[in-house]
């Protein structure tokens, strides 16, 4: 019987298009204790330095009406650890590999990039929403001329389809999906976290020590789904849409909207198995719909 989730992203054919999104799932270990991680579509992994991190100080996580703030500082084992340990962990869960990489200047992303040439995935995600030290902190992907810039300068040293994930703290990020095209990336993902900021009113301080966090969750999915639908619009790259993804029915909105793929996040954090969940509900639509296969309704709007 033909898989109708069955879909193809950059090349790289996924057997559902649900994606375990970084940050958020580690490198699988511990959710493959709850259910084989060979049911997603894809995983993409914590998010990478070259060097590794140990993260932030302080509170990392905080809740909020409908969602969370994370300031978690990109802890990670380092893109040396993940080619050796992770990856090879990852590819034998029968799954797409995806790795996030990020960096906090342009040297940095392109070892990093060579580095991960030596590992069997099949994705690179670029984070650009890192500070650019040389820029006077500035994320790399709030302009398009600087998003531009460092996405053509991985894209000359990586041999993997390059994914680049946009942040929606950019003026315009329809001008920066459209500068990381031309720059050469195989397609685009978002959104990224919403700046935001929680107070503790009994201490009369920041809850962060970085005063200001990353929001993410169901709060920012409209923003979200507008952001893929403009952006779907404008590029001629497959997109991967995100931002509070819950249910199969905001999987379908996000498909809709010309996301060819998507990535749950938060949801994972309330419902172990809520990815799960969605890839049932994206089968059942199929089905209900008389639909051969999910890309059927992708980018209809």
């Amino acid at each position: 019987m033909t898989n109708p989730l069955a879909v193809s992203l950059m090349g790289v054919p996924l057997k559902n298009p649900v994606i375990a999104a970084s940050g958020t799932f580690g490198f699988g270990r511990e959710y493959a204790e709850l259910f084989p991680v060979s049911q997603l579509g894809g995983v993409s992994g914590k998010g990478l330095t070259l060097r590794g991190s140990s993260g932030n100080p302080g509170v990392r996580v905080w809740e909020t009406p409908a969602g969370m703030l994370n300031s978690i500082g990109l802890e990670n084992p380092g893109v040396d650890a993940f080619v050796a340990a992770e990856c090879p962990y990852l590819r034998a869960q029968g799954v797409a590999v995806i790795a996030n990489l990020g960096g906090h200047c342009e040297s940095d992303y392109l070892e990093g990039a060579r580095r991960l040439n030596a590992a069997d995935m099949d994705i690179l995600e670029l984070n650009i929403s890192c500070p650019n030290v040389k820029a006077g902190g500035m994320a790399f992907g709030l302009t398009p001329e600087a998003a531009g810039e460092i996405t053509a300068a991985v894209r000359a040293v990586t041999r993997f389809p390059l994914l680049v994930k946009l942040s929606p703290n950019a003026q315009d990020i329809v001008a920066v999906a459209q500068a990381v095209e031309a720059a050469g990336a195989s397609g685009v993902s978002l959104v990224n976290t919403f700046l935001g900021m929680a107070i503790d009113i009994k201490a009369k301080k920041p809850i962060f020590d970085n005063i200001y966090a990353g929001l993410s969750g169901p709060a920012i999915r409209p923003i979200a789904l507008r952001m893929v639908h403009q952006v779907a619009r404008a590029v001629n790259i497959p997109v991967v849409g995100m931002g509070g993804i819950t249910t199969a029915e905001d999987a379908l909105a996000f498909l809709m909207a010309g996301a060819r793929a998507v990535q749950v996040g938060v949801a994972t954090f309330r419902d172990p198995y809520a990815m799960l969940s969605i890839i049932q509900g994206l089968e059942d639509y199929c089905r209900a719909e008389n639909l051969s296969n999910i890309r059927e309704i992708c980018g209809i709007l």
